[in-house]
Order: C-alpha cells, then sequence, then structure tokens
C-alpha cells in the first residue's frame, strides 16, 4: 500500500492496529527518509508499551492502552496533514517534514526531533483528551500519574537500544562530526520531557474552562517545541 493510500485509512482504535500501522509507513517510505527514522524508534516503543502493559501489572491498564492510541493517532494526523493536506501540520512538526530528506542528518537526529515533537506537544494533547474520555483528572500522584511513571525506565531502555541499531550505520563518519552528533543527541532526554509533558497536561486540564487560554497555551507550546525541534536536526557530517 503507498504512503498516501496509508494515510487515507481511518486511523487506529487499537495498539495492535497502531503498531501495524507504523511498520506499514516504515516499508512505504523509503530507507533514508527521517520520517521512516522516527516511525522505527516509535514502532519499537509502542511494543514493548504493549507488551508490558497487561491487566494486574498497572493500576489503570486501560487507560494507559488508550492513552497510547489516542497519542499515536496525532502522529499520524500530522503526516497525513504534510502530504495530503489541505491544512498544515503542527509547527511542532514542521522541523522533522521539512528536514526529512536533509543531507548530513544522521538517522538518531530524525527520530529525536520526532520524539521532540511527539512527547513534548502531542503528549500533553493526549493525557488530556484522554483523561476527558475516562472521566479522570491528571493529578500527580494519582494511579494513572504512576503508570505513567513506571512506563519511563521501558522507553528510555527501547530509545537506548534503537539509538544503538542506528550508530551501526555512522562508521566512516569523521570523528569530529561524531562528536557533534554527541552533542545534538545530549540536548534530548526522554524522561525530562515526559514529566514536562505531564505538567502541561495539568496546566491546560486546569484551563479546560477557558477555551480562549487553553488555545494560546497550546499554540505557544507547539512552537516553542518547533523551534527546539530545529536545533536537533542541525548538519553533522
Amino acid at each position: 500500500m503507498s504512503l498516501e493510500d496509508l494515510l487515507r485509512a481511518p486511523l487506529p482504535a487499537r495498539v495492535d492496529d497502531v503498531a501495524e500501522r507504523m511498520l506499514a509507513l516504515e516499508e512505504a517510505l523509503p530507507a533514508t527518509d527521517g520520517v521512516r527514522a522516527f516511525t522505527r524508534l516509535y514502532r519499537a516503543v509502542t511494543e514493548a508499551v504493549d507488551e508490558r502493559v497487561r491487566p494486574g501489572m498497572f493500576a489503570d491498564a486501560r487507560f494507559t492502552r488508550w492513552l497510547d492510541v489516542v497519542f499515536a493517532n496525532l502522529y499520524f494526523r500530522a503526516l497525513r496533514a504534510h502530504v495530503l493536506g489541505p491544512k498544515r501540520p503542527p509547527r511542532a512538526w514542521a522541523p522533522l517534514f521539512e528536514a526529512r530528506s536533509r543531507p548530513g542528518v544522521a538517522p538518531i537526529q530524525f527520530a529525536l526531533a520526532g520524539m521532540n515533537a511527539h512527547i513534548n506537544r502531542d503528549l500533553p494533547l493526549a493525557l488530556v483528551e484522554t483523561c476527558r474520555a475516562r472521566n479522570v483528572a491528571p493529578v500527580r500522584g494519582c494511579p494513572q500519574h504512576d503508570d505513567f511513571r513506571a512506563i519511563d525506565p521501558l522507553l528510555a531502555e527501547t530509545e537506548e537500544r534503537v539509538r544503538s541499531e542506528f550508530a551501526t550505520g555512522l562508521v566512516g563518519i569523521a570523528d569530529d562530526a561524531l562528536g557533534d552528533l554527541d552533542s545534538v543527541v545530549a540536548m534530548w532526554n526522554v524522561r525530562r520531557a515526559r514529566a514536562a509533558a505531564w505538567v502541561n497536561a495539568e496546566a491546560l486540564w486546569a484551563l479546560r474552562d477557558v477555551p480562549f487560554a487553553a488555545g494560546r497555551f497550546a499554540v505557544t507550546l507547539d512552537r516553542m517545541v518547533g523551534f527546539a525541534g530545529r536545533g536537533l536536526l542541525r548538519r553533522v557530517f
């Protein structure tokens, strides 16, 4: 199936469907495409979470699994807007989409730029949407927050494994370029990003009855995340 056909298809409704859609996207994208690099990392994370989140292992496994679906669909919508239009994708995603074929950028940079957009911009929105659907308030110390934090080590472990896989393709790059790459990669920390996402979800939740303020907050967040993404995508070789 072509990329365009995949993006026109109905959005996934289950975590298994999410992982299948990501694999199909990988297969439809060129091997050197920056969007493919991000999707590869994201699929690995999704599969790891799906394997770990089972009834009895988390306080609210249904919340966590539904959050994964809502979260992933924000990425699929952004990619659909980029490829099919007519609306523009969120500003947070613009750096990755604009640089997806840029030479001199390592796959891990593309992957982390996607994670930056998805966690820092999309995750707070997905948390609020999921909390509304499940009639839960995103308060630190609640069972859902404990589950949210419990996933952090798994995400960090999966991300590090995929980083190592990406690194195998960097053989032959000059030492000074690798040094530049290390400095770029050091800008990203998944635990800190997720912690900030929860705080931003709390802020959006507090503003839920003030649509104008909530909208301005979301727009400002979107712009700030886009600015940070450009720093992750500078040429290193």
